[in-house]
Parts: structure tokens; C-alpha cells; sequence
């Protein structure tokens, strides 16, 4: 697996926390307060190691709703946002208010989520757009609710691909979410990805 450097590492980590701080806006407009979210963390790991670490975010082998969204261009991959089932409806409930009835919630939280995961996505991969100065097109978003194993592999990506993990802490005021990104590469589109970093950072050192 081809391994990021420590420079690499820190510049991708950065451009994401750019990403994320688009997305928080635009979701402090939904819900009506203000929205933090940052990324502290990003991971390359096989399919495997990845839902194993959903699973034991989750406490378990409970449930993760997710939202994928298929991209191309520049470099190509499936993005999956991905919360534990519960934390989903809790995310639905903020963005609808507290007077909507819990079956109506449930009815909603397909259309909801797939909103949200439209604009996280979307932010990420627009902020390594445009960044990197190339062009990435996706694809509608769409909806999935299994295990972490089921979730990942419902793009119908090889047991081998590389997967980029991100930790995202999604705060409000009285409410703090931890979710995932999960972007699932290829070896050629992860050596695109590290070939468009190390253009990003010979343009930011001047050479």
C-alpha cells in the first residue's frame, strides 16, 4: 500500500478540515445553530480494517447509515459518509425540528440524509477540486443502511481497494456526532491522489 508522508499527510488532513468547514456552514443554515465540524484524524486502511473500525465506533455490530456518492476525474473514487443508524435520526430530528412525529422521522430520514451527505461529500471532494485545480463530477447520492462491511461494499468495490478514512466530529450546541468518511481507492486513483498532493505542495513551496 502506498503510504503518504508526514508532509503529504498534514496537507491532505488540511484540505479536508477546509472541506468539512464548508460543509458546517452550509449545515448551520439547515438546523438553525451553529454547526463546528473538523476532521482530527485521516487513516488509509484494506476494506477490512475499515469496517472493523465502524464497527467499534458503533459499540458493536449495530447498523451505519450511509450515504455514497461515485466520483471521477482528476482521480476516481466511491465517497461513503457514514453515522451509526441512531445518530442519523438524531441528525434528521435537528434538521426538522423536535415537533415532527417519530414515524414521520423515520419516512424522512432517507431524503434527509442523502441532503446531508450531499453536502459533506460535495465539500470534501469540491475543496480537493478546486485546490488541486482539476475536475471531479459525482453522481447522485445514495442511500444504504447495513453493517460496516455491507456499507463498504456496496459500491461494489474489490476486498483489495485502499479506503481513506476521515473521523469527522459533527458539534451543535447541546449535541456531538462522530461519523466517517470513507473514500475507497483503487492503486491507480490513490498514486492519482498522491500525484495531485505533491503538485498542491511543489505550488505551495514555490517550486
Amino acid at each position: 500500500m502506498i503510504q503518504l508522508n508526514e508532509l503529504q499527510h498534514d496537507a491532505l488532513l488540511e484540505i479536508f478540515n477546509i472541506g468539512v468547514g464548508h460543509a458546517a456552514a452550509s449545515m448551520s443554515d439547515i438546523v438553525r445553530e451553529e454547526v463546528r465540524m473538523s476532521v482530527p484524524s485521516i487513516s488509509f486502511l484494506n476494506r477490512a480494517q475499515a469496517a472493523a473500525l465502524l464497527s467499534s465506533a458503533a459499540a458493536g455490530p449495530s447498523r451505519v447509515c450511509g450515504i455514497s456518492q461515485h466520483y471521477e476525474g482528476a482521480f476516481e473514487t466511491e465517497a461513503v459518509l457514514m453515522f451509526p443508524e441512531d445518530k442519523s435520526l438524531e441528525i434528521v430530528r435537528l434538521m426538522v425540528g423536535e415537533a415532527v412525529p417519530l414515524e414521520e422521522l423515520t419516512e424522512m430520514e432517507q431524503e434527509a440524509m442523502s441532503e446531508i451527505g450531499n453536502i459533506i461529500l460535495n465539500s470534501c471532494i469540491g475543496t480537493l477540486a478546486n485546490i488541486f485545480g482539476q475536475e471531479l463530477t459525482g453522481s447522485l447520492p445514495a442511500y444504504h443502511v447495513g453493517t460496516s462491511e455491507e456499507i463498504l461494499t456496496a459500491s461494489g468495490s474489490p476486498a483489495d481497494a485502499i479506503v481513506l478514512m476521515l473521523h469527522i466530529d459533527f458539534i451543535l450546541e447541546r449535541h456531538e456526532i462522530h461519523g466517517y468518511v470513507a473514500f475507497i481507492l483503487d492503486m491507480s486513483a490513490l498514486s492519482d491522489l498522491q500525484e495531485q498532493v505533491d503538485r498542491y505542495l511543489a505550488k505551495a513551496m514555490g517550486s
